[in-house]
């Protein structure tokens, strides 16, 4: 439905302007959108003349008709109708393959399907924004204008996503991050290049702080290794063959070419390489948050969730193959118990089997596959297979959680490799004294802390739990006669390790209130003269209001509990 949305949306747009060249327009998650070519330069104030088309046809209940031609009438037929991108779009199509075209009414579109059977089965849409896109992703071609839409399959539904839609925007970690001083990105120094502000550095110090506890309890070590490396180690990894494009310019460094790390791996492997292991020593777990450095297309930069040099919370697990399975269980819980921690509770997975070109014995493929499943099984995680989708060095399984608004984020991959080992030479003296091949698993939980804090931005709506908030607490005085006692509060609480400060603007005290409101500071103290002489204060909290008062020993006493149970508010 959401496809053939997005045909009438073409067939209206082609009936509205003039000359109009069409390149593709397939369905996405919740909606569908067209490129076009126009010399019109479409705007939201073009949007109901669309629709109102767009309603017409659909009330018209037009059939959606599939045509196949051959390869010289179909091309016949779109060079009389000018329609070269999707010339080009026929060139693709691998010779013996059906050719077909769908008609809706006068409009008539290169498609492989399928599509509703007429127009009146489409229930509900809505057009929602404009932007550019160049064609078929690169930038050396034609800016087309890619116009979006949403469908559902009733108006109360279409009402649901609309209203989600909305709630996203309020919640878009771009916006909330200018709005609460927690990073910014400048041209100065380069797009997709993050500057972690106080308040940004400050949670990203706390998520560091729990990832490193969390993982030597876990029975991890951490790692520290360089940002660069030769083009030798990036020639035996394969990143030069297969991931060139990828990796920024070499730098020359006394004769040598050296090149910025896009990935961890294969400096973990020269640790584990540095002496001679056994059996005896694995499994061995070993985590680094990394910084790593991948060159990105401009167009498709978004905030902190696509950037070119990002933190990865990477760890790599050496183990025999008797030890497999317990290890992706244990990576599995550990997955599962860091979600929780903040605040994800939805939990899916993807499971990717073996492709038709991959490396790597069948029967390591049967073990590793069959150890990812049943880690899922026992976990009671839903999940999907997918069939074939591994990469060519192992299968994998890919994490997704559901935020409050109910959107899906890709987090934690846990994915086998047979290739590195390989490449590497990579050993370990089992029980008979010979060398065997370790399996070797590459694990990242949060994904990179980029990424993950531009999530956990929107999953809160910037209303951090107060375990996390930058700004635990704002102490906010009467008047300045009261300034000094506040700085006093301030500093008392700070040596409960609690995050306060202290409004020390000539504002009145609604204003100051509601700008910590605004700022999404979990408690406020206000203190008067009366607090000042009793040597209290007056609680207030982001969600609950007064909260009466309270001794200022007592109240810090309370936030170190609320603070050390995760999973509250």
């Amino acid at each position: 439905m959401r496809h053939s949305t997005a045909h009438v949306m073409a067939a209206a747009v082609c009936k509205l302007y003039q000359q109009v060249r069409c390149d593709i327009g397939p369905a996405t998650a919740d909606g569908f959108y067209y490129d076009f070519d126009l010399s019109h330069r479409l705007t939201p104030d073009d949007f109901p003349a669309i629709e109102q088309e767009m309603a017409r046809i659909i009330a018209a209940n037009i059939p959606l008709e599939r045509m196949e031609m051959t390869r010289d009438a179909a091309r016949a037929m779109l060079e009389a109708q000018g329609q070269t991108y999707k010339l080009e779009r026929l060139a693709d199509i691998p010779e013996g393959e059906p050719i077909s075209f769908y008609r809706c009414g006068d409009f008539v579109d290169l498609c492989r399907g399928p599509h509703v059977e007429r127009t009146g089965d489409i229930k509900a849409f809505k057009l929602l924004s404009v932007a550019g896109s160049y064609y078929r992703g690169r930038e050396t071609n034609p800016m087309l204008q890619r116009l979006y839409g949403l469908a559902a399959a009733s108006p109360k539904e279409l009402a649901q996503r609309l209203h989600r839609l909305e709630e996203a925007r309020k919640r878009d970690h771009r916006k909330l991050g200018r709005e609460l001083d927690l990073f910014s990105i400048h041209d100065e120094v380069g797009p997709g290049l993050v500057h972690w502000h106080p308040k940004g550095a400050r949670i990203r110090s706390l998520i560091e702080d729990f990832w490193r506890r969390e993982h030597f309890r876990g029975g991890y070590d951490l790692l520290y290794t360089p940002h660069i490396g030769r083009s030798l180690l990036w020639e035996t990894s394969g990143h030069l063959g297969f991931y060139r494009e990828s990796m920024y310019a070499a730098m020359e460094i006394d004769d040598l070419q050296y090149y910025l790390k896009p990935m961890n791996c294969p400096f973990h492997i020269q640790i584990y390489k540095s002496q001679t292991r056994s059996y005896r020593n694995l499994p061995l777990r070993w985590a680094e948050l990394g910084t790593v450095y991948r060159y990105e297309k401009t167009g498709v930069l978004q905030g902190l969730l696509r950037v070119r040099g990002f933190t990865q919370d990477d760890a790599h697990i050496f183990c025999t193959p008797e030890q497999i399975e317990s290890e992706v269980k244990r990576t599995l819980q550990f997955s599962l118990a860091m979600f929780h921690a903040f605040g994800f509770k939805e939990i899916s997975a993807y499971l990717s089997t073996r492709p038709a070109k991959a490396i790597g014995a069948p029967e390591r493929w049967a073990q590793a596959t069959s150890s990812l499943e049943q880690a899922l099984k026992t976990e009671s995680i839903p999940y999907q297979v997918d069939e074939g989708g591994g990469a060519f060095y192992g299968p994998k399984i890919d994490l997704k959680v559901q935020d409050a608004i109910g959107r899906e984020w890709q987090m934690s991959t846990i994915q086998f490799d047979f290739n590195m080992p390989d490449r590497f030479d990579v050993n370990y003296v089992g029980e008979d004294g010979r060398e065997h091949r370790p399996y070797m698993v590459h694990r990242a939980l949060l994904g990179s802390l980029e990424r993950f804090f531009g999530v956990l931005i929107e999953h809160y709506g910037g209303a951090f739990p107060l375990w996390l908030a930058p700004e635990q607490v704002r102490v906010l005085p009467l008047t300045d006669t009261q300034l000094d006692y506040a700085r006093g509060v301030a500093e008392e609480l700070r040596k409960y390790d609690i995050r306060a400060a202290v409004d020390e603007s000539s504002g009145k005290i609604g204003a100051k209130i509601r700008n910590a409101q605004m700022e999404k500071i979990p408690y406020m103290l206000i203190v008067g003269p009366k607090e000042t002489t009793a040597g209290q204060v007056s609680v207030r909290s982001r969600s609950g209001g007064d909260q009466g008062v309270s001794a200022v020993a007592d109240f810090a006493q309370k936030l170190k509990e609320e603070a050390a149970d995760r999973l509250s508010g």
